[in-house]
């Protein structure tokens, strides 16, 4: 204490410290993505089982999710949109045999794809992921299939979340008809 001042002129420091943290933790749980999903986050995707934990990680916040089919002939497509926007693309695609999923990355991927998994196998970052399936070939055509996620409209990055939901979806796709049937074509 300052020898002028006298005990009631001290500054009261702990209740405006206290009132100051009380105020950034109430600021800090008001943002929205800090409210939460106020939907279901789902366990499929399009009928092709998915790790839901790691897909809730990715989602924004919001009221309403919606999946929709987006396939067209040679590639089943899924989107996953939520309040409007398309946060989630999932793809499985034929590419010609032989190739990688470090190939289908690079001809496919909106930015750079920078870890990969099982010796190749998996390629994903932040928002992408690449698959390439076990068994799943058209013999035919001389094709193998590929299974593609990518959720450039999230504001999530989480490169361990993509890459168990690329892992998830892969193995769905391993056991899908698509895969059984060598794309039937």
């Amino acid at each position: 204490m300052n020898p002028h001042q006298t005990a009631s002129d001290k500054p009261i420091l702990f209740p405006a410290t206290a009132l100051t943290a009380s105020l950034l933790l109430l600021l800090s749980g008001c943002s929205k993505e800090e409210q939460g999903h106020n939907y279901t986050i789902p366990r499929t995707i399009c009928s092709m089982p998915v790790d839901s934990e790691a897909l809730a990680s990715i989602l924004p916040a919001g009221q309403k999710i919606t999946v929709k089919d987006r396939s067209y002939p040679g590639t089943k497509g899924c989107q996953v949109i939520v309040d409007g926007t398309l946060i989630v693309t999932t793809v499985q695609m034929w590419v010609e045999a032989g190739r990688t999923a470090a190939f289908v990355a690079a001809s496919q991927s909106i930015d750079k794809v920078d870890r990969s998994a099982e010796k190749g196998r998996y390629q994903y970052s932040a928002y992408e992921a690449y698959g390439k399936t076990q068994g799943c070939v058209d013999t035919k055509h001389e094709q193998e299939l590929y299974a593609v996620i990518q959720a450039p409209s999230s504001k999530h990055r989480a490169p361990d979340a993509m890459k168990r939901l690329i892992v998830s979806f892969t193995k769905s796709v391993e056991e899908s008809a698509e895969c059984a049937s060598g794309a039937g074509r």
